[in-house]
């Protein structure tokens, strides 16, 4: 076998290849679309059922039995902002935040993670 026909070979191999590894990828596209679509339900589900910060915020303090007030003294800010913030008029700055979680005795990502 000349190296004429050795490099014919060699490319045709690399071309089929190449072709393999596409329509691998476009199988696996596929697949992923169709899980994408079946999904939908699940998808519409779970934004029914969020939360937002406030209402997640209004849930762990009702959950300890804690009146805005109570956590007002203890953040030191007022029972105003501690309302805004279960409204959703208005988010707890960090540090208020990791105090809140402190106060409820979870983590500050839980809170976040419980909420949209």
């Amino acid at each position: 076998m000349d190296t004429a026909s050795g490099m014919v070979i060699f490319v045709v191999i690399l071309n089929l290849v190449v072709l393999c590894a596409a329509v691998y990828l476009f199988v696996l596209l596929v697949k992923a679309l169709k899980k994408y679509i079946r999904s939908e339900p699940v998808r519409k589900e779970k934004a029914a059922n969020a939360k937002s910060l406030g209402e997640v915020l209004k849930q762990h303090r009702t959950g300890c039995k804690m009146t805005q007030e109570f956590v007002a003294e203890a953040l030191g800010v007022s029972r105003q902002a501690v309302s805004k913030w279960e409204s959703g008029a208005s988010d707890p700055s960090t540090t208020n935040l990791m105090a809140l979680a402190e106060l409820y005795g979870v983590a500050a990502e839980d809170l976040l993670r419980e909420s949209r």
